[in-house]
């Protein structure tokens, strides 16, 4: 079954997000504007307000108010989504032009900020402070984990707690935040928000490790760019992490520059698929899953635990 059909008993209410994130992001400056609505655009899975949504149907489901939750975090995801197409100087995002290669890094990272602003614009509607410290928390650690993926940038001393840090900082944490505060905006219970916190934190591990799986076993067409990509730009992954336990591959590895040859990149990348550095990630991806799984075990009978079951399942062994 395909993820969309999974909560399509959501989609009025996906509608009436889309329709708030395309409103949020109008602006008095028609540049501005035009920018923010390019990347909206632009699309994307939107998974994090369907977390917020599922999330929130623990509790007292008010599409009214759990909407401002799920809009918000989708624009920190969009505007931190801004700022990385900079830092990364990407000329495509989801086989589009960036910001940045429509226009130029200044209005990108101006539209960076402006997103940012209005998500915590719309934040303030959640009226309990404990839900505004754990955003201030949760962004923190995003300004954290940015910086330290540009400090790590073709450092290939680094090793496997330096990459699960930077991913829960990148990804696992904005994920594990959807479910939490969708469910805190539902008054659900303590227990079960961190509970929902939990799942989602494991959910966002496996899913950037299987992106990052994906970045050398998809096709050009598949990712919007070439494959091994991220390895170009100076990102150590998990699978090359793995394939650098090899003297010989990890003599080829640590010579990539951003300078580096296509066909040189293409090369190491057979290297990394052949090592069996794929196949370990995707297991340390179904740890992270299996432990998701069981969380959920211990959540009410609900069919939003169905559904985050069957998301969790898809989200760990996608292949696109």
């Amino acid at each position: 079954m395909k993820l969309k059909m999974m909560y399509s008993f959501l989609n009025s209410d996906l509608k009436n997000i889309e329709q708030t994130l395309e409103e949020t992001v109008q602006a008095e400056s028609p540049l501005l504007h035009q920018a923010s609505l390019h990347l909206l655009k632009a699309g994307g899975k939107r998974i994090r307000p369907v977390f917020v949504l599922l999330a929130g149907k623990f509790g007292t489901y008010d599409i009214n108010k759990i909407k401002n939750v799920a809009v918000a975090l989708e624009l920190i995801h969009m505007a931190s989504l801004v700022h990385d197409d900079v830092i990364d100087d990407a000329e495509l995002r989801r086989g589009k032009p960036t910001i940045k290669a429509k226009w130029d890094n200044k209005v990108a990272m101006y539209t960076g900020d402006y997103i940012f602003a209005r998500s915590l614009e719309l934040i303030t509607e959640i009226q309990k402070p404990f839900a505004h410290q754990i955003l201030s928390d949760t962004l923190v650690e995003l300004c954290i984990g940015e910086i330290e993926q540009i400090k790590d940038k073709y450092n290939f001393e680094q090793n496997l707690r330096d990459y699960f840090r930077r991913i829960k900082r990148k990804t696992a944490i904005l994920i594990a935040v959807s479910c939490q505060l969708g469910a805190i905006a539902a008054d659900v219970e303590e227990e079960i928000h961190k509970k929902l916190y939990r799942f989602g934190y494991y959910v966002g591990m496996s899913y950037q490790i299987i992106d990052d799986v994906l970045d050398f076993t998809g096709t050009e067409k598949e990712l919007g760019k070439p494959a091994g990509d991220d390895l170009h730009q100076g990102n150590i992954t998990l699978p090359v992490l793995f394939a650098m336990e090899d003297e010989e591959i990890r003599k080829e590895i640590i010579k990539v520059r951003e300078t580096t040859e296509l066909s040189e990149i293409k090369k190491i990348t057979s290297l990394i698929k052949d090592s069996g550095a794929i196949e370990r990630s995707l297991q340390v991806s179904d740890l992270y899953l299996t432990k998701a799984l069981d969380i959920l075990k211990d959540l009410p009978q609900h069919r939003a635990k169905k559904t985050l079951m069957d998301i969790a399942k898809v989200i760990g062994r996608r292949s696109f």
